[in-house]
């Protein structure tokens, strides 16, 4: 174990992070990043939920130190968890490719962190999401295991009492928990995340036709690959507020999603984001800023990685 673990010490949180952390050591970064990503998206489309996803597993783990992109020979690092399996390579690709990029031409100067958190702004965009300012400052963690992942990491079985207590053990709020939710405006799913809503009966909460679509879908989920389909029906390849008019609909297509609009505590807030874009793209955008703070590693903690995928101590790899 002593391979991915260095020192407890360094997952130390409330480090500072600011807008313009690299304007005099790397002026161009955030450029360099976008066009990257833009390069991978030209290739696949997957690139922006695999990217956004990978963004949100990184931080709720160790906070947003890069950890995830870490490969381990003993495939005990983070991404090895069985939570993590799941993470679409097109999401380890685009940071790695981003990085490439940056250190051709600032060497050691910007970390995997940043360059995560960068990616995932510009993934929201090119989805039609809303484009926001990404604090930058982080260095890169020092500890990535697949032991610690479990239990930071909310699953599609979630109510809102252990989704709202997850969030908040990162600091972030019930209305931070619901608008990063819109996150799943994007995206697939596996049929085994959710056919304890359809088999042996329906959820009463989910629309019928919809059901009934769904059970045609993952009537032969030992196939091999699984069936998928799309997190939100309406507009999947689209970061928007119409999954939140989805889940008023009876489509949310996990049992996390559609407990936010049958709880009557988040339900004002569902309802608000259904009818307002305005108010989703500004909450969403607060949320993705305080998402970024999560866990940070800056000043003397951590490290500069020169390879994302493995620690700059050859001792650790």
């Amino acid at each position: 174990m002593r391979v991915l673990f260095m020192s407890m010490v360094l997952i130390n949180v409330g480090g500072q992070l600011v807008e313009n952390f690299y304007s005099s050591t790397c002026p161009h970064v955030e450029a360099m990043v976008k066009q990257a990503v833009y390069i991978k998206f030209i290739k696949t489309n997957t690139t922006i939920p695999a990217t956004l996803r990978l963004f949100f597993h990184d931080c709720f783990i160790e906070g947003c130190d890069a950890s995830i992109t870490i490969q381990s020979k003993t495939n005990e690092a983070e991404k090895d968890s069985l939570v993590n399996l799941s993470l679409a390579g097109d999401g380890f690709d685009t940071v790695i490719k981003a990085k490439e990029a940056v250190e051709a031409v600032c060497p050691g100067i910007v970390s995997c962190a940043d360059i995560l958190a960068i990616a995932a702004r510009d993934v929201v965009v090119l989805a039609g999401g809303p484009s926001f300012t990404v604090e930058l400052g982080r260095r890169d963690g020092l500890i990535s295991n697949k032991y610690r992942v479990q239990d930071n990491i909310p699953g599609p079985d979630f109510n809102l009492t252990q989704l709202t207590t997850l969030f908040s053990r990162k600091n972030l709020s019930q209305f931070d928990m619901i608008a990063l939710s819109g996150a799943h405006s994007i995206g697939l799913s596996h049929c085994r995340h959710f056919t304890n809503r359809l088999y042996p009966s329906v959820d009463p909460s989910l629309n019928q036709s919809y059901a009934e679509q769904l059970r045609e879908t993952c009537k032969n989920t030992i196939m091999d690959p699984e069936p998928v389909v799309f997190l939100d029906p309406e507009t999947p390849d689209t970061l928007d507020n119409v999954y939140y008019q989805n889940l008023v609909a009876g489509k949310g297509l996990f049992t996390s999603d559609e407990v936010l609009y049958t709880h009557p505590e988040s339900q004002p807030t569902v309802k608000d984001f259904a009818k307002s874009p305005g108010h989703f793209n500004e909450a969403f955008t607060e949320a993705m800023k305080k998402l970024g703070r999560v866990g940070v590693k800056t000043g003397n903690l951590g490290e500069i990685r020169r390879d994302c995928t493995a620690f700059n101590d050859p001792e650790t790899s």
